[in-house]
């Protein structure tokens, strides 16, 4: 990349927004897309009367030293805090077994806030779903579904998007990274926002559940900088997901609140779902990103680099290097 070329990436989660900041930093010129109203992707937060709930990522944890220092200015920014759960396991113990010394980070006051933070200083365009790439003389052109051709050009396109939707745009221009991207199998998995009238009465506010249909139930109201009514968070386990992926909201929300109340939780005032259809991999790769320097097309993502919000983190990092360098 020449000093200042004009680059974009497509999709603004944790790994875009990460790229995206790197590259801009090194002083290049740098758009991002999302096909969303806001940045964030996985890391959600949904919002209503006097009600929040974060119903993608829940936590975060931070091993390697650059992450801990990026955790550090967004804690210093008020964006994360550290979030010090009562933790239950529930079914069989030896899948997950709690480190006591493990600090898990929220965003704050929602998940969203971290990518928030980052895309303040990023030119953002929201609402914009890069459906084709092509390539011309001047470089590469975007086609959006809302917008048509864009007329600027990009001397490189990374794209920070979920493995499945790699492929229809690179299978014409960048068969490898295709490939790469078809070879991930991602996970879908339900979401379950549950609204109550006042506090619940359980010993614990937060648990692994390694029996039924649940894999983890949060309080969410519990996490540091929430405001409003008290929430909960029931994530449903990725293969069931998968199995009731075209399920109406209504069947599967029958099925989960039974297994909530098994545990002991009370019946919702109110309740709302959400199907992430690309949660996580199975397995993730970890490879860290992918860049063609001669085509300017890379790749980023927590798929490429063991999943995790971290792994998103470092993945955009590792592919602004490679353009950099």
């Amino acid at each position: 990349m020449n000093p200042n070329s004009s680059l974009a990436v497509i999709g603004a989660g944790i790994a875009g927004l990460s790229c995206a900041t790197a590259l801009q930093q090194a002083g290049h010129a740098v758009t991002l897309f999302d096909k969303s109203r806001g940045p964030a992707g996985r890391m959600s937060t949904r919002r209503g009367d006097d009600w929040q709930c974060d119903h993608g990522a829940q936590y975060f944890t931070a091993r390697h030293p650059d992450f801990r220092a990026e955790l550090q200015r967004w804690a210093d920014a008020g964006a994360a805090a550290l979030w010090t759960p009562r933790l239950q396991v529930f079914g069989a113990q030896d899948q997950h077994r709690l480190d006591p010394t493990l600090q898990r980070w929220v965003g704050t006051p929602g998940m969203t806030a971290p990518a928030r933070w980052l895309a303040q200083a990023l030119p953002l365009q929201t609402s914009a779903t890069v459906a084709q790439l092509r390539r011309d003389a001047d470089g590469w052109r975007l086609h959006t579904a809302e917008g048509g051709w864009l007329e600027q050009p990009f001397a490189a396109v990374l794209l920070a998007l979920p493995a499945p939707q790699v492929p229809p745009l690179l299978q014409a221009c960048a068969p490898d990274l295709a490939a790469l991207a078809a070879s991930v199998r991602m996970r879908a998995c339900w979401a379950l926002m549950l609204q109550f009238a006042a506090p619940v009465e359980l010993p614990f506010d937060a648990a692994f559940v390694n029996q039924g249909p649940l894999r983890w139930l949060a309080r969410n109201s519990n996490k540091p900088g929430r405001t409003g009514a008290e929430s909960w968070l029931l994530h449903a386990d990725a293969e069931w997901s998968e199995a009731q992926v075209e399920q109406p909201p209504e069947a599967v929300a029958a099925l989960l609140l039974q297994a909530f109340a098994d545990l002991g939780g009370p019946a919702p005032q109110a309740w709302s779902a959400q199907r992430w259809r690309y949660a996580d991999s199975a397995p993730a790769l970890t490879q860290g990103c992918a860049w063609q320097a001669q085509s300017g097309l890379g790749l980023c993502g927590d798929w490429l680099n063991g999943g995790k919000v971290e792994g998103a983190w470092m993945s955009g990092q590792q592919l602004a290097r490679l353009v950099l360098s």
